[in-house]
C-alpha cells in the first residue's frame, strides 16, 4: 500500500511538461519587450562593430602574413 500511496503522490511526466509550460507562459508576460526602434538601433550598433573588429583582425592578420613573408625571404 506504501508503494500506490508513493505513486499517487508523484505527478505523470506529461502533468509536469504541461505545469512547466504554463509557467514558461506566465513568465513570458511578465517580460518587457524593447521597442523596434530600439531594436532597430542596437542592432546597427551590432553590426557595425563587427564589422569594424572584422576589418581590425584583417589588418593584423595582413600585418603578420606579410611580416611572415619577408622573414622567410630574409631566412
Amino acid at each position: 500500500m506504501a508503494e500506490k500511496e508513493k505513486t499517487s503522490k508523484v505527478k505523470s511526466f506529461f502533468s509536469r511538461i504541461f505545469a512547466w509550460l504554463r509557467s514558461v507562459k506566465s513568465e513570458m508576460k511578465k517580460v518587457v519587450w524593447t521597442s523596434p526602434k530600439a531594436l532597430r538601433a542596437n542592432t546597427i550598433m551590432v553590426v557595425v562593430a563587427l564589422i569594424i573588429v572584422a576589418a581590425a583582425t584583417g589588418v593584423v592578420d595582413f600585418v603578420f602574413s606579410k611580416f611572415i613573408t619577408i622573414l622567410g625571404i630574409i631566412i
